[in-house]
């Protein structure tokens, strides 16, 4: 639940051209949890006071223009379907389908309903009406199992370049990292911190994690990756299979079990496994390093770069520490890639089950990376970037990348 909208942090970089475009919210403490019941479902829905002013921040509404495909449309079908006035049709359960769960209209909300717990509450319901798609089932069993995915990705990776291009769901997997995140605590009198891996992010992020290192060493601080860990379950819990999630969430608290502190790369695993540790143990990347990076200095770099603020970045933290370490690369240009509403329209696994209207929302994010040329473009979250990377046939890049390059050693 996101509680105000505290004041917005300054941040004065020479050469930062864009910075965000509303207040940067508070880090929740956890993610929003489905009630239990209808009547639970019902008021939340009856928060609403139906003024409208959510629809200008819903990229599906932006889209279709109708209603349904709106907040407050979904929250007057879900107030409905749980009271049992209006039975659920194919046609209302694509319009269920169709939210990317981005949570803008619960940052414009002026009565501050909360949007992000309505909808998994729905979600979950929509399940017991409805057998999930053998796609949305296969991508929940592959991600609760990071190794066989890994093995998977890895064969993708290989196939890629002999694959046709309808087969080429995803970019083209990194080598393997050369310098792995240790998988046991390291010997010596070093800090240790943990890393979250996730699951595609294991195949996808092992330069991300190698940027991390580079970064945290500098530091003197250690990374270690727990080998149990697993999927952080915002997949399932978005499909409305809580018990899958909280399986997930189960196996990563026992993973992380012998950790102070746990750092995460994806602004969507975030909320889910800040949730799932104990409070205050698990902290974005950014967020860490802007806090303990002040003997941290960097190379100039004149470039131009398209930043992408991913849904989940904008909606929890880490945005703001992301930009002032931006802003202490001299030299560099960022330009905020906020074409449209901003989304990207990846949600997880709707860029695979849904690639047309994904594709729709990605296209105006496209056509601005066209027209402003940028030498780089950096977002960082997994799925924002896979999406965006497919689309614009180059490799985005995570902003820790950029970091660790320049990263003054002398």
């Amino acid at each position: 639940m996101i509680a105000g909208r505290p004041r917005r942090r300054k941040f004065a970089p020479a050469r930062v051209q864009t910075a965000l475009a509303s207040p940067t919210m508070p880090e929740p403490a956890c993610p929003p949890a489905p009630p239990t019941g209808a009547a639970s479902l019902a008021a939340l829905a009856d928060r609403c006071v139906q003024c409208g002013l959510c629809l200008p921040a819903c990229p599906t509404y932006a889209l279709d223009r109708i209603e349904a495909e709106s907040p407050r449309g979904r929250i007057a079908l879900a107030r409905a379907w749980s009271q049992g006035r209006m039975a659920a049709t194919p046609a209302g359960e694509a319009h269920l389908d169709h939210c990317l769960g981005c949570r803008a209209c619960e940052r414009a909300c002026p009565a501050g309903v909360e949007y992000g717990t309505l909808l998994l509450a729905a979600r979950a319901e929509q399940r017991q009406r409805r057998r999930p798609a053998l796609r949305q089932r296969l991508l929940e069993a592959l991600v609760a199992r990071p190794r066989l995915l890994g093995a998977l990705l890895g064969t993708y990776r290989r196939a890629h370049p002999l694959l046709p291009a309808a087969w080429r769901l995803l970019p083209r997997p990194p080598s393997p990292a050369l310098r792995p995140v240790r998988s046991v605590p390291a010997a010596g009198a070093r800090p240790r911190v943990a890393v979250f891996e996730g699951c595609v992010a294991r195949a996808y992020e092992g330069p991300v994690r190698d940027a991390l290192g580079r970064l945290c060493e500098a530091l003197g601080v250690a990374l270690v990756a727990p080998s149990a860990q697993t999927c952080c379950g915002s997949l399932h819990a978005h499909a409305g299979d809580t018990a899958g999630h909280a399986r997930l969430a189960q196996r990563n608290l026992e993973a992380f079990a012998g950790s102070s502190q746990v750092i995460t790369l994806a602004s969507g695993c975030h909320e889910a496994i800040a949730a799932a540790l104990p409070r205050d143990m698990a902290v974005d990347a950014f967020d860490y390093l802007h806090a303990h990076g002040g003997r941290l200095r960097f190379r100039p770099l004149h470039a131009r770069v398209a930043l992408h603020l991913p849904c989940t970045q904008r909606g929890a933290g880490g945005a703001a520490a992301m930009l002032a370490l931006l802003a202490r690369v001299p030299g560099l240009e960022v330009h905020r890639l906020d074409a449209g509403t901003g989304c990207c329209g990846a949600a997880g696994s709707r860029m695979l089950l849904d690639p047309v209207r994904a594709a729709a929302h990605r296209q105006p994010l496209l056509d601005r990376i066209q027209r402003l040329e940028p030498d780089r473009v950096l977002s960082a979250n997994i799925g924002c970037r896979l999406h965006l990377d497919l689309g614009a046939g180059r490799r985005l890049e995570h902003p820790l990348e950029l970091l660790a390059a320049q990263l003054a050693t002398d």
